[in-house]
């Protein structure tokens, strides 16, 4: 974390373009106080126009006399004319090497009433390959610094409503323990399709709509094992399920066979998740098992026909191939036309720091609320970035105002945030485990990251 963040508060720290905004800055101690008395001048320079002593003319800076008040606080009266970021610096009076630089940041008024959550879109528990109960993963990433996750376990609906009941979170997204959200979702594999797919947030299990099923094998066919409002279709069996495939196979221009039934797959799994009300997620296509899971001339045909709502750009592994390979192609195909929306997950495993890839990559969703609704219309929307952590030298992928906004976010919200929900994060993982004080701690402490976001984000 910088240090300037240990030393000052600044809030808010985001605001609307073209609003009359008032900035506060608080000194975090007596050896970052203000002088009593003393008048410094604030310089508020827009990162995006160069400075006039470079550039004589531009109208990128401008200057204010300011002075503490009564409680040691600075406060700044302004506006910001454009989106983007802004730097605050700080002079003592009559000295031209400034002592302190503080940074806000101001959006266009189509994200007013959007906050930013990060989170992922894609992991899984020891109820299909992954290491750990599914209640412990979920605690590990809230201490991670996520504000939501999915559990979306191979062939399985039934882990994430586990998880969900496990942080008493109701069918209208809310807890009384936590404000941490888990989304219902899985993986889904059907025959005759090798091609993974993501339900994030579907009201009801995909995997259970053919029999048989590792959904029902393992929790029964009850609705409510299968289902978020113990409501969902009748599941037909695989034979009609791969009958259906074949007939619709024969109207893809596809070579291969298996290419053709596969592709009638994902028409049939996009159309089911969006009956449930979920987004449906084409993950990791650059995966290497030995050589490319799908062929890439495959690949090429399903994005330019987006039987889905949302590319896995980044996620899932930390060779160059995996991500390297699937942000070029994103942006190779977005010059030729194709621009769906975008999103980074872990494909986590394995919830610990034992994981090298336990934090490969993550989302920034600019949605109006944590709610499982409001997520997935903003991602259709295009209100998503996908964030590269595998090296410390983070990196964003998507439409280039967000990729700056979340640079922003990264360096100068997060490592606040993320440091609250790491003491969150630990009391979920004790009451998961069933210890008798994390109840009271964890009821003490909710309500305090959504406060955080009411402080910073003056949207």
């Amino acid at each position: 974390m910088k240090r300037e963040l240990y030393d000052y508060d600044i809030f808010p720290k985001v605001f609307l373009t073209g609003r009359p905004a008032r900035v506060t800055v608080k000194p975090l101690g007596i050896h970052a106080a203000f002088a009593p008395g003393s008048e410094l001048t604030v310089r508020l320079c827009e990162s995006s126009v160069a400075e006039p002593r470079r550039f004589p003319g531009s109208a990128g800076v401008r200057e204010y006399r300011v002075a503490p008040t009564g409680d040691g606080n600075i406060v700044l009266d302004t506006d910001f004319p454009r989106e983007g970021m802004y730097h605050m610096q700080f002079f003592r009076e009559g000295e031209s090497k400034r002592f302190l630089e503080l940074r806000v940041y101001a959006l266009a008024p189509d994200m007013a009433g959007r906050y930013p959550f990060r989170g992922d879109l894609h992991m899984h528990s020891c109820r299909s390959d992954g290491r750990e109960d599914p209640g412990y993963v979920a605690a590990n990433y809230r201490g991670f610094g996520y504000d939501f996750t999915v559990m979306s376990d191979h062939r399985r609906y039934y882990p994430s409503l586990e998880t969900r009941r496990l942080f008493r979170i109701g069918t209208d997204d809310t807890s009384d323990l936590t404000d941490y959200l888990v989304v219902p979702g899985e993986e889904i594999h059907l025959p005759l399709n090798d091609a993974h797919y993501v339900n994030f947030g579907g009201k009801w299990s995909i995997n259970a709509l053919v029999l048989p099923n590792r959904n029902d094998d393992e929790r029964g066919s009850d609705p409510s094992v299968r289902s978020l409002l113990g409501e969902c279709p009748d599941p037909i069996t695989a034979d009609e399920f791969t009958a259906m495939l074949h007939r619709e196979a024969e109207k893809v221009p596809l070579e291969l066979e298996s290419e053709r039934l596969s592709f009638a797959a994902l028409l049939w799994e996009h159309e089911q998740v969006r009956k449930a009300g979920g987004l449906a997620i084409f993950p990791h296509p650059y995966w290497l098992c030995s050589t490319m899971q799908l062929s890439e001339s495959y690949l090429r045909f399903l994005y330019e026909q987006q039987p889905f709502d949302a590319f896995e750009v980044l996620g899932g592994e930390s060779y160059y191939q995996h991500n390297g390979f699937q942000t070029s192609f994103y942006y190779e195909e977005r010059a030729r036309g194709f621009d769906p929306p975008v999103v980074g997950s872990t494909d986590s495993h394995s919830s610990t720091e034992h994981n090298r890839n336990a934090l490969v990559c993550s989302t920034f969703i600019f949605a109006p609320e944590n709610r499982t609704d409001a997520l997935i219309d903003a991602v259709k929307s295009k209100y998503s970035v996908a964030v590269d952590t595998v090296s410390p030298e983070y990196r964003l992928v998507g439409d280039f105002r967000f990729v700056k906004y979340g640079s922003f976010l990264l360096e100068e919200f997060s490592p606040l945030h993320d440091r609250l929900c790491a003491a969150e994060g630990w009391q979920l993982r004790r009451f998961a485990a069933g210890e008798p004080d994390a109840e009271k701690i964890l009821l003490a402490m909710k309500g305090e990251v959504p406060a955080m976001m009411k402080k910073y984000f003056a949207v």
